[in-house]
């Protein structure tokens, strides 16, 4: 089936969640070393909330244009493909990338990361913002920019992997050794139930990992503990949660913690964490300065417990591949809390928004 002549996007400038608007452009079509994908599911991130704000601006590096299509995680299929080049020296152009119609792809977030560390200029290609995202019917990508799924995933659920998977996959494994991955004996703190912390949840319960999950919900707390979570802790009735993670690791603390809450609950974190341990900055959750009254020196804390503090900016199109195929061998199944239509797509965003999730939120683009 050809590809409509007009398709409807999603466009915001970056001036509120209630401004974002719908309208209709001419279908793109493929140039050398591109396909055209067909977008059947786009799910959120709390980044895309912040990008509508006009709130992502700590990668100064970064300009945003006027207006963009907000969204960076998809899952689609390829309907066109553009000429394949001849060079065998770049990169970019790998043949295995190549793809063809029918291939069920997602996208990666920085497109030009393959590899290795992050650098400025992958930053720059991120998608939905500051390059165009995703929350739109068809998108041509670089066939570099993106990878095919496993068969047992559903759109929605693997539209749930290019950020909040491979961030989690990223916390848990960056500083080990090539090929290691985390396993039994250790034990893993997620903070809440987000995308993030839920796809971490999932990753390290499978590798054999003991998991504990914060939330200021019991009912999620349970659902947290259905998926394997080996303690749970309401951080509004036990504010000492720290404390409490000492208590279930024998006063060792964990080895990775996953933090998400930012200036409110970094300093629990520097005391639970185990010595030597890993403390994986995801976000900012409970806000970007710490009260007035808190202003421990970082290095003091680093010092502390001899920990690592590490920023987590995603992760390489090789690391993805290689977190799928741990997906695909254990069978996870990101979770998916709520489903919305195309129309929807500025109510999703809002509801992401509000906190009230658990796992990812979802929208469908094709019915």
């Amino acid at each position: 089936m050809a590809p409509p002549q007009q398709v409807r996007r999603w466009l915001t400038g970056q001036d509120g969640l209630d401004k974002l608007r719908m309208d209709e452009v001419e279908c793109p079509t493929p140039g050398e070393d591109e396909v055209l994908v067909e977008v059947h599911a786009v799910s959120l991130n709390y980044r895309d909330t912040e990008v509508a704000m006009g709130l992502y601006n700590h990668h100064a590096s970064v300009e945003h244009p006027p207006a963009i299509v907000p969204c960076s995680d998809m899952c689609g299929i390829v309907v066109a493909v553009g000429p394949s080049s001849n060079s065998t020296s770049d990169p970019y152009k790998n043949p295995s990338f190549r793809l063809q119609t029918g291939d069920r792809v997602i996208s990666t977030f920085a497109p030009t990361h393959l590899t290795g560390q992050v650098q400025a200029k992958d930053v720059r290609s991120g998608l939905g913002g500051p390059e165009p995202g995703v929350l739109t019917q068809y998108r041509v990508f670089p066939t570099f920019g993106v990878v095919k799924i496993p068969d047992y995933l559903s759109d929605d659920e693997a539209a749930c992997l290019p950020i909040a998977a491979v961030t989690a996959w990223m916390s848990l494994n960056c500083m080990r050794p090539k090929g290691e991955i985390i396993g039994k004996g250790e034990t893993v703190v997620c903070q809440g139930t987000g995308g993030v912390s839920i796809s971490a949840a999932q990753i390290a319960t499978a590798a054999g990992a003991d998991v504990i999950v914060t939330s200021s919900s019991d009912e999620k707390l349970d659902r947290a503990s259905k998926l394997g979570a080996k303690h749970t802790i309401n951080y509004r009735t036990t504010p000492s949660w720290d404390t409490a993670v000492l208590s279930a690791t024998n006063d060792n603390g964990a080895d990775v913690i996953i933090e998400v809450g930012g200036a409110q609950t970094l300093r629990k974190s520097f005391d639970c964490v185990r010595f030597g341990g890993l403390i994986s900055c995801i976000g900012y959750l409970s806000g970007k300065q710490d009260d007035a009254g808190d202003r421990t020196n970082t290095n003091l804390l680093c010092l502390k417990r001899n920990v690592t503090l590490k920023g987590i900016l995603n992760g390489p199109r090789d690391e993805l591949e290689r977190m799928l195929k741990f997906y695909e061998e254990n069978e996870i199944r990101p979770v998916v809390d709520k489903v919305w239509k195309f129309e929807e797509a500025n109510q999703a965003l809002k509801y992401l928004f509000s906190g009230g999730h658990f796992g990812k939120v979802v929208v469908r683009v094709k019915a």
